[in-house]
Order: structure tokens, then sequence, then C-alpha cells
């Protein structure tokens, strides 16, 4: 069994990462979304190790020291962190782990891990993006007007992304993020075994015929 790739999918907010994340699993096997580690108390519904991993900020400020962590931020009086624990468990099982973080993080797992797959999302056209943030329905005019700011500066970093991923139809777009990511088990870096395996195997044939 070859092992996983690590993939990250970051992009504007109202790109639709979300909606192509749930459709991938549905649509596709061999996936597994990151579960984050957090310092917030779970909201109703929740659950410990399938929504977040929930830490005190003693256990939080623990595993940072003991570098258990792939990346981690606070945001809003609360900590988040990927731990890499469970992103290589998963990834040891094979499966290709998917993980929704901002740029900065995405940049910091790169660092830490270079065989990472950074793909980054977008709407066709910045028109686009604003009529999805508007269609939401669920923000303010104000809120919108800061996302389309905040999406100004995110696209100063499209360049240190692997892959541009352009959501204009779900459907279409998850197909193609999926030949993308299963693509990469091609790559020399993920068929090492099965280069020393039939190298080999051909100098075991060769000297069958001396």
């Amino acid at each position: 069994m070859s092992k996983g790739i690590l993939v990250i999918l970051s992009g504007f907010s109202g790109s639709g990462k979300g909606t192509l994340m749930k459709r991938l699993l549905e649509k596709y096997d061999n996936y597994a979304l990151s579960v984050s580690a957090t310092t917030r108390s779970p909201r109703p519904g929740e659950r410990d190790g399938v929504d977040y991993f929930y830490k005190t900020e003693e256990e939080f400020s623990r595993m940072i020291r003991n570098d258990e962590f792939l990346e981690y931020a606070c945001y809003v009086n609360h900590s988040y962190g990927t731990p890499a624990a469970y992103v290589d468990e998963q990834l040891n099982l094979g499966k290709d782990v998917i993980l929704e973080i901002e740029i900065q993080g995405a940049l910091k797992v790169k660092k830490k891990r270079p065989d990472t797959v950074l793909i980054f999302v977008t709407p066709p056209s910045a028109e686009e993006l604003e009529r999805r943030l508007t269609g939401r329905g669920t923000e303010t005019q104000e809120v919108i007007q800061q996302r389309m700011a905040r999406a100004v500066e995110e696209a100063e970093s499209m360049e240190h992304y692997d892959y541009i991923l352009v959501n204009d139809t779900v459907e279409e777009c998850v197909d193609q993020l999926h030949l993308l990511i299963q693509s990469q088990h091609l790559q020399t870096s993920h068929q090492r075994d099965f280069i020393r395996e039939i190298r080999g195997e051909l100098r075991e044939r060769e000297e069958h015929r001396k």
C-alpha cells in the first residue's frame, strides 16, 4: 500500500472550498479530512476527534513545545493547530489527507513538509467572487467589502501555490481536483518503492541470463 499525499486547499472566502471538499468526500473514496486541535469549547453537536481535538490551553502549549503541530495560529482568543500525528496516521493508512487552511499556515506546512501539494481555489473572476459573497445572504455589505479587500491581499500569494484551481462549476471542479491529486501518486518521489522493486527484478533477470 502506497503512502497517501498531503494536500492543502486555500482560497478566497466565497471560492467554494468547503463545498468542494464536502463533494470530493461524497464522490470519491480514499480521502480523509485533517482534524484540527483547538482550545475553544465544543459547540452543540460537535464531537471530539471528529470536528476538532479539544485541548486546554496547557495541553495546546505543551503540544507546541513538543513540536507536535504542522502549523498553528491564534484567532479571536482561541488557538488552532494541525496535529502532525493524526495527519501521519491517515497518510500511513494510504489516505490522501485534505487540509483547508489560510495561506500563512499553508506556507508553514510546505516549509516543514516540502512534498505537500498546495492548491489555491478561486472563482473565474472578481465579479463572480463578489456575486457569490452577496448571494450567501448572510453577511452585511460591510463584511462583504472586508472579504473582497482581504482577497486583494491573498491574491498576492497565489504564485506560492503549486496549482490554481478555478471553481466555475462544482462537479467539474471536483473531478479536476480528484484527478490532480491522484496524478501526484505518479511522481517519481512517490514511486520510490516501485522503482527499487523493478530495478531489483531487472537485475535478477539479467543475472539469470548470464
